[in-house]
C-alpha cells in the first residue's frame, strides 16, 4: 500500500486507491535497528522520503519558553482556567531542568501546573516536583564557583553556542565572553 497506494478491504476483491502521506516519528536510531535486524529495511526506505533530525529539548533550551507558553494557552482553553502567564521563577525552573522525557514531559508539566493552579500565574510550586531539581553544585561553593559551574553547564548543553547560551542566561553575549575569560572556562 505504501508503494502502490492501493489496498483491498478485508474480504474484498476490488482494489481501492488511496491518496495519503505518512508522517512517522521515532526516538530510535533506525539505521542501527536495521543492522540489528529489529526494523525492516524495505519499510525504512519506503517511509524515509524526507528525514528531519530534531535534537532533544535539553539541547535546544531556547525553545522551552515558546513551547511552555503554547501548552499553557492550550490547557487554559481546555480547562477554562483564568491564568495569564508563567511566573519568571517558574520559567527559570523550566529552563534549568534537563527534560529527559523531552517535549512530552514539558507538556505534562504545564498541564499539571494549569490543573493545580488557583492563581492567575503559574508559580514554581505548581510545577511537578522533578522540575525543582537543584543545580549540581555543592552547597559549600562560593557564588563565583556556582556561577562558573552554571555557565559551563549552559554552554555545554548548548554545544558552546554563545548567542543561545547568553539568551538562556539572560545576559549579553559580551558579558558571557567576559565571564568565560574571567573564570577561564574551557571548551571540553
Amino acid at each position: 500500500m505504501l508503494e502502490d497506494r492501493v489496498f483491498y478491504r478485508v474480504g474484498g476483491t476490488q482494489p481501492i486507491e488511496a491518496d495519503f502521506r505518512v508522517i512517522a516519528a521515532t526516538n530510535r536510531n533506525l539505521e542501527k535497528a536495521i543492522k540489528d535486524g529489529i526494523f525492516r529495511e524495505d519499510l525504512f526506505y519506503r517511509l524515509n522520503v524526507i528525514s528531519i533530525q530534531m535534537p532533544p529539548l535539553n539541547k535546544r533550551k531556547e525553545d522551552i519558553p515558546l513551547l511552555a507558553e503554547h501548552f499553557l494557552h492550550r490547557f487554559i482553553q481546555e480547562t477554562n482556567k483564568n491564568i495569564d502567564k508563567i511566573d519568571r521563577e517558574a520559567m527559570d525552573e523550566l529552563m534549568l531542568y534537563d527534560w529527559p522525557g523531552n517535549v512530552r514531559e514539558l507538556e505534562n508539566a504545564i498541564e499539571r501546573a494549569v490543573v493545580v493552579s488557583k492563581e492567575r500565574k503559574i508559580f514554581p510550586e505548581h510545577l511537578p516536583i522533578f522540575c525543582h531539581e537543584p543545580l549540581h553544585a555543592p552547597r559549600n561553593n562560593s557564588l563565583q564557583e556556582v556561577e562558573k559551574a552554571h555557565i559551563r553547564l549552559i554552554l555545554t548543553d548548548n554545544d558552546w553556542n554563545i548567542a543561545r547560551s547568553a539568551k538562556i542566561l539572560d545576559i549579553d553575549r559580551s558579558t558571557l565572553y567576559s565571564k568565560i575569560k574571567r573564570y577561564s572556562i574551557q571548551k571540553s
